[in-house]
């Protein structure tokens, strides 16, 4: 099957490329950065999510893995909201799709985080259940997932710094965060092995939303 994933260069772009590579199928990257790594099955193209006439012609795919995005950059809504559903729409077509996943956040949920950041993300959200909706009478399934803290360089600084990261523990329930490795497993699950759940968001965050107790009693 051929998986199409915006963003690739990145960390989790990149790892995911990687499962699917393992697991036998084809991969076509889109990223603004060149190719983070080499595979007979892979194919790289450089373009902007943001500008629809970039994207490339890459024939019929199965998978979308809508992962590209920035952070209190000076356009999230450009990169996460306008950049996934140019790609959608371009590559939703083709005769072959079985799934779609969208890359959200936590943020989309809580509201924490940075004003813009969040707001591209929430409306990233409603975009999916459109685009689940559409996509419905052809059995194809289109959902989120809306990660918590990830191991990733986009990360570092709080990741590095004890204060900061003493900080985030004390609201993380689980006392950790995701490795690539595991939002990895999370992707190849929903788009290969999941074919009843649509128009879901999947929040995985350790349990910082629903698990810190905020119950008081004298």
């Amino acid at each position: 099957m051929k998986v199409l994933i915006t963003g690739s260069s990145g960390g989790i772009g990149s790892a995911a490329a990687q499962r699917f590579l393992s697991l036998g199928h084809e991969v076509c990257g889109i990223d603004i950065r060149p190719a983070p790594f080499s595979h007979p099955a892979y194919t790289h193209f450089t373009a902007d999510v943001k500008d629809a006439a970039s994207l490339p012609e890459i024939g019929s795919v199965g998978i979308i893995f809508n992962n590209a995005g920035t952070q209190n950059s000076d356009d999230d809504i450009g990169n996460n909201l306008k950049g996934a559903i140019n790609v959608t729409e371009k590559y939703m077509s083709s005769p072959d799709l079985v799934s779609v996943l969208f890359n959200a956040s936590a943020s989309a949920v809580s509201g924490q985080e940075f004003p813009v950041y969040t707001a591209s993300k929430a409306g990233l959200l409603g975009y999916m259940k459109n685009t689940a909706i559409r996509l419905a009478p052809r059995k194809v399934t289109v959902n989120a997932i809306s990660l918590g803290g990830v191991y990733t360089p986009l990360n570092d600084p709080v990741v590095n710094d004890p204060e900061c990261w003493e900080a985030i523990m004390k609201v993380t329930p689980l006392k950790k965060w995701m490795t690539v490795d595991e939002v990895a497993d999370w992707v190849v699950f929903l788009t290969t092995v999941n074919r009843s759940m649509s128009g879901q968001n999947v929040l995985i965050d350790n349990g910082e939303y629903e698990l810190n107790p905020t119950f008081v009693w004298k």
